[in-house]
C-alpha cells in the first residue's frame, strides 16, 4: 500500500488543496497590494507615473478579487467526493483479477446492506385453500323442493414438511343432493334425505424422489384405480362420477387407510411408464362389506407423447380383497383399464383443445364354499370435452353398466354439459342428465357453480 501525503488527499470544500491553494494566493495578493497601495510609501512618494500605474494594477486586482468571490457565493457549497475505502479498493482489485464483469460496481460502507438469511416463521404455516360448490336442479322425480343445494365445502392444507416429505389434508362438509341412483332400492332412503357430514376425506404424508424412481405414501388416500378416481368432486367434468364407479364401488371414490408405493420405471424410448402398489385396510362398503381385512391394489400406466399437440395414455387397474355379506366371505375382484387422448395445439392451448377419456370395469366376485359363482357385472364410459374459446367448453358423456347383483338388468346415461369459466378461480356448468334402469327415467337438468379460494394446486395423477 502506498502512503500518500494527507494534503493531497484531503478534500477542502469539497474540492482538491490546489484549487483552495489558488484562491487563497489571489487573496493574499490583493491584500498585499491593498495594504501597499495605503502604505507610507504612496504618501512618501506622492503622485507620478509609477503610482498612477500600481494604483491601476491595484484596482484591476480588486475588480478581479470581487469576481471570484461573487462567483464563490453564486456556486455555493461544492459536493463532497466520495472516500474509497482501501479495503474495497483491494476487494475491487480481486474482482478484476477474477475476472468480474464490469457491472459489478463497488458500493461504499454506506450503501452496504445486510439481510438476514434465517427462515421467517411465517412460511412454516401450510398452504390453505378452500373450494365450494353449489347446485341448482330441477327433475321430473318428486316435487319442487330441495332444488338449492350446498353439495360440498373442502378445506384443503398441504405443506413440505421438510425436503423429503409433504403431508395433505383434506377436510369436506358434503351435503347429499341432486344425486344420481344408477339401480335405486325399492322403499328406500332418498340420498337427498341423508344428513349432511364432516369427515376427513384425505389426509396423508408421502415421501417423494426416492432412491430408484420410488415414492412412498401413507394415511388415508384417493387409491390410484384409473386416474379419474383420484380426482376430487370438484376438479370433475361431470357433476357426478360415471356409472360403472357409482354401481360398483359406490357414489364416492375409492378411498381408504394404508400405504401407498409409486414407481416411475427406468423405461426410455418407449413412453414414460409408471407403476402403483397399495395395501389398504378394507372400509369401502360397496366393495368389501363388512370386511376389515387388507385389500389390495395394483395399477400400471403409460403415457405417450405422439405429437407436439397431441398425447396418448393408456392404464390398467386391479382391485383384491374379500367381502363379508351376511357372515359368508368371498373373494371379490374389480379390474379397470382406461384410456385418453388429448389434444392441445402449442400457441393456442388457451383458446382450443380436445380431451377423450374412455374406460371400462369388471366386478368379477368368487364366492366360496357351497354357493355358486355369481355372474361378472361389466361396465363402459366415454366422455369428451372440446375447448370454443378461453372461457367455453362443450361436453357429453355416455355410460352403460350392469347391475352387480342382477347382471340381467342394465341402466344408461347421456349427459350433455356447456361450461364457462369466468376465471381460474370461478366456474359455471349447466348438464343435462338422462338416465336410464329398468325402474325409471330420470332427467334432471342441474346448474353446478364451482368456486375455489386460496392456493389449491391440482395434481397431474
Amino acid at each position: 500500500m502506498h502512503h500518500h501525503d494527507a494534503q493531497h488527499t484531503r478534500p477542502i470544500f469539497g474540492r482538491g488543496f490546489a484549487p483552495a491553494m489558488r484562491v487563497s494566493a489571489v487573496c493574499v495578493l490583493a491584500m498585499a497590494l491593498v495594504a501597499f497601495g495605503g502604505s507610507p510609501l504612496t504618501a512618501q512618494t506622492g503622485s507620478g507615473p509609477r503610482v498612477d500605474s500600481l494604483r491601476a494594477e491595484v484596482a484591476a486586482l480588486r475588480a478581479q478579487l470581487d469576481s471570484l468571490f461573487q462567483l464563490w457565493r453564486d456556486r455555493g457549497p461544492l459536493p463532497e467526493q466520495p472516500q474509497v475505502d482501501p479495503l474495497e479498493r483491494l476487494r475491487a482489485a480481486a474482482r478484476a483479477a477474477a475476472g468480474a464483469t464490469a457491472t459489478d460496481s463497488v458500493s461504499s460502507p454506506q450503501e452496504a446492506q445486510f439481510v438476514g438469511r434465517q427462515r421467517s416463521l411465517q412460511l412454516l404455516n401450510p398452504e390453505i385453500s378452500l373450494t365450494g360448490e353449489l347446485l341448482a336442479n330441477l327433475s321430473n322425480q318428486g316435487e319442487l323442493t330441495d332444488n338449492f343445494i350446498p353439495r360440498e365445502f373442502e378445506l384443503s392444507m398441504q405443506s413440505a414438511l421438510d425436503p423429503y416429505a409433504l403431508a395433505k389434508i383434506f377436510i369436506i362438509f358434503h351435503q347429499n343432493g341432486g344425486d344420481l341412483e344408477v339401480f335405486p332400492v325399492a322403499g328406500g332412503e332418498e340420498k337427498g334425505d341423508e344428513e349432511p357430514f364432516v369427515e376427513v376425506e384425505e389426509g396423508y404424508i408421502e415421501w417423494r424422489h426416492l432412491p430408484g424412481g420410488f415414492s412412498l405414501k401413507f394415511g388415508k388416500f384417493f387409491q390410484q384405480f384409473s386416474k379419474i378416481n383420484r380426482w376430487h368432486l370438484h376438479a370433475l367434468p361431470f357433476q357426478s362420477r360415471s356409472l360403472p364407479q357409482m354401481a360398483f364401488i359406490g357414489g364416492g371414490t375409492l378411498g381408504q387407510t394404508g400405504a401407498s408405493l409409486h414407481w416411475l420405471l427406468p423405461v426410455q424410448g418407449f413412453g414414460t411408464w409408471e407403476a402403483t402398489f397399495e395395501v389398504t385396510r378394507s372400509s369401502n362398503e360397496a366393495l368389501f362389506g363388512e370386511s376389515k381385512r387388507p385389500s389390495y391394489l395394483g395399477h400400471v400406466n403409460a403415457f405417450w407423447q405422439l405429437s407436439t399437440a397431441t398425447d396418448f395414455e393408456l392404464g390398467f387397474s386391479g382391485v383384491f380383497g374379500d367381502r363379508v355379506e351376511n357372515d359368508v366371505r368371498y373373494a371379490q375382484r374389480l379390474f379397470g383399464i382406461e384410456t385418453a387422448f388429448n389434444w392441445i395445439p402449442p400457441g393456442r392451448s388457451r383458446y382450443r383443445g380436445l380431451t377423450l377419456r374412455a374406460g371400462a370395469m369388471v366386478l368379477d366376485p368368487e364366492r366360496r364354499g357351497d354357493d355358486l359363482n355369481p355372474d361378472a357385472a361389466k361396465g363402459a364410459w366415454a366422455m369428451g370435452e372440446l375447448k370454443m374459446s378461453r372461457q367455453w367448453l362443450l361436453g357429453a358423456r355416455l355410460d352403460w353398466v350392469e347391475d352387480p347383483s342382477d347382471t340381467s338388468r342394465s341402466a344408461w346415461l347421456f349427459s350433455p354439459t356447456l361450461t364457462f369459466w369466468e376465471s381460474e378461480f370461478v366456474r359455471f356448468r349447466a348438464e343435462y342428465d338422462f338416465l336410464h334402469n329398468p325402474e325409471e327415467t330420470r332427467k334432471q337438468f342441474t346448474i353446478r357453480v364451482t368456486f375455489a379460494m386460496g392456493p389449491h394446486r391440482h395434481e397431474a395423477y
